[in-house]
This record gives C-alpha cells, structure tokens and sequence, in this order.
C-alpha cells in the first residue's frame, strides 16, 4: 500500500481551499435549483414563488462566491487561469463543480 503524499499547502491554505469548495457547491447547487426547478416552475406553470425565494439566495450564495474565489487566490497560489476559470464557472450550469476538481487536479500534482 502506498501512503498519500503530504499536502504542499498549510492549515491556512488549505482551510480557504476547503471554504472555497464549500461555497462552490452551495453556489452550484442553487443556480441548479433556480434553473432546473424554480425557473421552469415559474414559466412553465405559472408558479413565481420558487423563483422569489431561491433567486434572492442564489444571488447572495453567487456574490459570497466570488468573494471567496478572491480570498483564496491571494492565500494561496493559483495557477493563471484559476481565478478566470472561477468566474466563468459561477455563470455555467456545474460550472463549480467542474472548476473544483481542475483546480484541485491542479493543486495536487
């Protein structure tokens, strides 16, 4: 059995890394709900109320997220196209998913 090689990140690094993934996917996930069952609710049956809870939500999940993409770009070092990649994901559906795993794909080699 090999052993798992020790992290290169500190505590502090690693604990913004984690708040980052954290926010990644409760911002991932709401936009999810608001496109995937709040909007269709709204336009398809005329039921506007999802739209009226989850979008607010989303919204403040979507501003926190970029607040903490930026706080863990100046703890830690990105690659170049981390921080891009970031906001770009926040704007696609799973987009935060996708750019976790690249960035912890990235992080760990």
């Amino acid at each position: 059995m090999s052993q798992a090689q020790p992290s290169a990140l500190t505590k502090r690094q690693n604990s913004a890394l984690r708040n980052l993934t954290i926010m990644g996917y409760l911002e991932g996930t709401s936009f999810l709900l608001l496109l995937g069952i709040a909007m269709p609710l709204k336009y398809m049956f005329d039921i506007p109320e999802a739209v009226s809870y989850v979008g607010p939500v989303h919204g403040v999940l979507f501003v926190a997220y970029a607040i903490v993409l930026i706080i863990t770009a100046s703890r830690i070092k990105m690659p170049l196209w981390a921080l891009p990649a970031g906001v770009l994901g926040s704007f696609l559906p799973f987009g935060p998913f996708i750019f976790d795993h690249l960035l912890n794909k990235s992080l760990s080699k």
